[in-house]
């Protein structure tokens, strides 16, 4: 059973779970505002400098999942402790790289080190808590995922101002001292030895395929995978559709993207709520519902004629069903496959920022495009949670 006795202080191994959570995304966000000043320094062209960022989504990808199975049999704490440790090396390695190649590979190893602490923080949150109290807490992960990335582009506008791109760097690196020292005092060993993997590494990985075979877990990881490809479709096209389309400023643009993303997080906070009265599965229907009618009705005024206030409403209505199927689906896939909970989180959080990187660079400069591959993108989401059969009970999904 999941040690919930053998937590003394949720509230702080909750916040430091999160912040482990949060480092990814200010690891992508926050040195963006340096890339004209990067490029000129390195010598590189818009698009290399692009790639940097690209190959730090592979590495997180990648990363999620070779740690998520490694963690069943070997345990969460000493990967947390070793991943948390190289991230903030890298992060020294790229604030010193000399050149654009040796910034590209040390933010592909930041990536595949910063996966640490996405993936094993819901691991940890699996093996703790069960119950009402579990999909609380994931919410409050999602929360903070929802807050990154407006916070990372403004703390990171600042820093690149103050002490230009490398600065950002440095200041990962600090973060990453604090996340170690949080990791080793208030994160113990939350998979004790008789509920690890009984076999070898290798058999930990099989893990994976016996998750994705089950038609449920399939169809709910599919469904994020979906969910999460309309959220970065919209992070990749709004600042060119509000700007350039409707001719807002970067503040004014900065607004409207702050308040979409406070849309996800009150859709967190009911979800938080929600779960404890009514299942997992059927508030995703109704968050999925929600993303579809909102992205129909942004590409049917987007066609027709597109203002910014029916874009703006349309993204919120559509924000706000992706805010809640976050949540949603982490409480449900780490429920199915709790027995092997690094697993099961490497396939999800690995499947989120793989359908990220793919789809990201879709929408262009055009609300219409934009609005019609969210609409694809979230429509496939729906066909993805009703092959997962969302009005049969969630049950684990015991693997050897």
């Amino acid at each position: 059973m999941p040690q919930t006795t053998a937590v003394r202080r949720p509230i702080a191994l909750i916040v430091i779970l999160s912040a482990l959570t949060a480092v990814a995304p200010f690891a992508i966000d926050m040195y963006v505002p340096g890339f004209p000043e990067l490029g000129v320094e390195l010598k590189s062209a818009a698009s290399t400098v692009q790639l940097s960022m690209s190959v730090f989504l592979i590495g997180l990808v990648i990363g999620q999942l070779v740690i998520g199975p490694i963690s069943d049999k070997l345990g969460r704490r000493r990967l947390l402790l070793g991943g948390t440790s190289l991230f903030t090396v890298l992060s020294v390695a790229c604030a010193v790289a000399p050149t654009m190649p040796l910034l590209i590979a040390g933010r592909f190893l930041q990536g595949c080190a910063g996966a640490a602490g996405l993936v094993l923080a819901r691991a940890v949150l699996t093996d703790r808590f069960a119950g009402p109290r579990l999909p609380f807490y994931f919410s409050i992960q999602s929360m903070i995922l929802g807050i990154a990335p407006v916070l990372g582009p403004l703390l990171g506008g600042l820093i690149v101002t103050a002490g230009g791109w490398r600065a950002v760097f440095w200041v990962l690196a600090g973060l990453g001292v604090v996340l170690l020292t949080s990791v080793f005092l208030g994160v113990s060993e939350s998979l004790p030895v008789e509920r690890r993997a009984p076999q070898g590494i290798g058999a930990t990985f099989t893990a994976m395929g016996q998750l994705m075979r089950g038609r449920a877990f399939a169809g709910y990881t599919l469904t994020l995978g979906f969910a999460a490809a309309a959220m970065f479709i919209y992070i990749g096209g709004s600042s060119y559709v509000f700007q350039d389309l409707f001719g807002l400023s970067a503040a004014q643009y900065g607004m409207v993207f702050a308040s979409n993303a406070a849309v996800m997080l009150v859709a967190n906070i009911i979800f938080g709520r929600a779960s404890k009265r009514i299942a997992p599965s059927l508030l995703l229907s109704g968050y999925i519902t929600v993303g579809v009618a909102g992205a129909l009705a942004l590409a049917i005024q987007a066609t027709i004629a597109p203002t910014l206030g029916g874009t703006w409403a349309g993204l919120a209505v559509v924000m706000f069903g992706i805010g809640g199927t976050f949540p949603s689906v982490t409480t449900i896939t780490q429920t199915i496959g709790r027995s092997r909970a690094g697993a099961a989180a490497a396939l999800s959080g690995g499947g989120t920022y793989l359908f990220g990187a793919l789809t990201s660079p879709l929408s262009g400069g055009e609300v219409s495009a934009m609005a019609l591959y969210m609409l694809i993108a979230l429509g496939l989401a729906a066909i993805a949670l009703i092959s997962a059969r969302p009005w049969q009970p969630v049950v684990e999904r015991t693997l050897t």
